[in-house]
């Protein structure tokens, strides 16, 4: 191939800065005078060693050693020649390159062929969207809720259903047989030839960078055999492990969100629909599950070497979406981001979500979010009877092995007490509990055996709606039923402050915990339409439960007595409350010097408590 000339290699590095173009891949932030840190993409890493100066063009990790210019970091980054990285370069900026033979040399080489061939096949398809055949392609779109400006900003194009259309465009572009089937865009069978995606909606598969590497094609016709999506197969530049979908839109607004977030979705309309709806940072694997290589292309765009930023997961409420999410778990302590898992209502995607109640309820789906350690628990305990002894302790044997996985050893302590509210239980046994799990001791989470849950409207086997009749008896469970009853029917009427207190700790039933999260939340609860709202924001699979304590009768006989009722039950709330309180507080005076400061505190607020309960007591 004809070398470069030395005065264009200079030239076009001169030109480039080298921050631009690794800032594409690694989130980087100011480290000192010219200089620019962020996490190392040659090796992984919590804490930024990789430095980048602008200035002199140059990178170097101090943790494995890796530097160089900006055609070193493009040829270790995407497997490209010295002459194909200098020719990206040079394409980027716009500059004509010139070589040593006296004249200039299109692109030959290998990877930078299947990078043009994948960028003409995207203009073909984007061009056979505006046909008259791809008229169901268009109303697929259209039906979702995608005009032909949603479709232009994501470049969704539209596969001929003949033999070879593509190839024959192609082909004639000056692209080889053996070109488009190393890239993945033709196939070979017994009649020869032929294009992989006919007859389909496609979507184009960029890079981090912006260039595209494959596609995703949606069947549209019940002739076609082959599977609902199709992909790109695994290429020299296409692997499916390390691509999310929507990512090369999505990383500008990562990287100047205030927190940093990630919301991971699980298709690609579904992309569009949030980024549409004003969720630009939304992203999606490529028919694989979200997995390690993923979470190390985020953690390098997110710059996740702190806590600040977030990773939501969104899945509907089926059994393979919670199963989808409980994977996600087992990489969470590779993310130093606080990761959150987001159910939307009635099971919705967020594609369905935003064509049935619009773009503010896709943004809101943000605000139902669920800390993803919490989701685990709350899914484990779902499986066991918590009103029996045996269904409580099988629950803590199933759950311990979650807390234990936490390793920050703030969060852990919280978890652990998170736990003993939910299931009743001495903190003391379950944090015994954790750490046996920690050390190995407990069973492993995947061969605990869980209750099945069915679907009774459809015998399907998932996550059934939770309902009175589904609750754990217990003196505890009817206190928090009635309470919840009440406050939904005539909480605008008892005194805000003393339902506030009462609704203000977590409750011992999971399904009317997430009810009280959702009553407690409820900014005015004087104002008329709150109650709505409140059981609309509750998460599945609660909402029907929260339905059932709002049409329930109050088991009163007149209103005035109804809301006597409720202000007494609100009263016993905070009583159990400050108890919890008291027996923590004994605990913790045995193990503090009694003539200590922290002692007369401990004993002061012990006699505050008792008072406390004394005046709720005689009200």
């Amino acid at each position: 191939m004809p070398r470069i000339l030395q005065a264009d290699v200079d030239e076009v590095k001169a030109r480039t800065n080298i921050a631009d173009i690794i800032g594409e891949r690694v989130a980087l932030k100011s480290a000192g005078v010219g200089s620019l840190k962020g996490l190392c993409p040659f090796h992984d890493e919590k804490s930024p060693s990789f430095h980048v100066r602008q200035q002199v063009g140059y990178y170097h990790c101090f943790g494995c050693g890796e530097s160089g210019d900006v055609y070193s970091f493009l040829r270790e980054m995407d497997h490209v020649s010295f002459t194909e990285a200098v020719e990206r370069l040079a394409g980027r900026i716009g500059y004509t390159l010139h070589y040593e033979d006296g004249g200039s040399a299109p692109e030959t080489s290998g990877r930078s062929r299947l990078y043009a061939a994948n960028t003409a096949a995207a203009e073909f398809f984007r061009a056979q969207l505006l046909t008259a055949d791809a008229e169901a392609g268009r109303r697929f779109l259209g039906e979702r809720g995608f005009d032909a400006g949603a479709a232009a900003h994501f470049g969704v194009g539209f596969a001929p259903r003949g033999w070879d259309g593509m190839l024959k465009a192609l082909s004639a572009q000056g692209f080889t047989r053996e070109e488009l089937s190393t890239a993945g865009l033709v196939s070979t069978g017994q009649r020869g030839v032929y294009d992989r995606f006919r007859g389909r909606l496609v979507w184009p598969i960029r890079d981090v960078s912006g260039q595209t590497i494959g596609f995703g094609a949606r069947k549209l016709f019940d002739d076609d055999n082959g599977p609902k999506y199709l992909n790109t197969p695994e290429t020299p530049i296409y692997k499916k492990a390390q691509v999310l979908y929507g990512l090369d839109l999505a990383k500008r607004d990562i990287a100047r969100g205030d927190p940093r977030r990630v919301v991971v979705v699980e298709g690609y309309t579904d992309v569009m629909a949030c980024h549409l709806a004003g969720l630009t940072t939304a992203i999606a694997t490529c028919g694989t599950a979200f997995g390690t290589e993923h979470i190390k292309v985020l953690r390098r765009v997110m710059g996740d070497d702190n806590a600040s930023g977030e990773v939501v997961f969104t899945f509907d409420g089926d059994e393979a979406g919670q199963k989808a999410a409980l994977r996600a778990f087992t990489e969470d302590d590779r993310f130093n981001a606080q990761t959150f898992v987001a159910v939307a209502p009635d099971g919705l995607d967020p594609c369905d979500l935003r064509l049935q109640r619009g773009d503010a309820a896709v943004r809101r789906l943000m605000d139902t979010k669920q800390p993803m350690f919490e989701f685990a628990i709350d899914r484990k305990l779902g499986g066991f009877d918590l009103s029996t002894v045996e269904g409580r302790v099988g629950a803590l044997r199933a759950a311990a092995p979650i807390v234990a996985e936490i390793r920050d050893q703030l969060l852990r302590p919280g978890y652990e007490r998170v736990l003993a509210r939910r299931l009743g239980m001495d903190p003391t046994e379950v944090r015994s509990e954790v750490e046996r799990a920690a050390r190995g001791g407990s069973t492993p989470l995947h061969t605990r055996r869980e209750v099945p849950q069915v679907d009774p409207t459809t015998g399907a086997s998932g996550i059934a709606p939770v309902t009175l009749a589904s609750l754990p008896r217990s003196p505890d469970m009817a206190v928090e039923r009635d309470a919840l009853m009440g406050a939904l029917q005539y909480g605008h009427q008892v005194d805000q402050a003393l339902l506030d207190r009462a609704l203000g700790a977590p409750f011992r039933t999971t399904g009317l915990e997430a009810v009280r999260e959702a009553v407690a939340g409820a900014p005015d609860r004087t104002r008329a339409g709150w109650v709505t709202e409140a059981v609309n924001s509750v998460r599945e699979p609660y909402r029907s439960l929260a339905g059932e304590l709002l049409m329930t009768p109050f088991p009163a006989r007149d209103e005035e007595r109804a809301v006597a009722t409720v202000a007494d039950l609100a009263r016993r709330l905070v009583l159990r409350q400050l108890e919890n309180e008291k027996q923590e507080l004994l605990g913790a005076v045995q193990r503090v010097p009694a003539d200590s400061d922290g002692g007369r505190a401990l004993r002061m607020r012990l006699r505050d408590i008792d008072a406390e309960r004394q005046r709720l007591a005689e009200s």
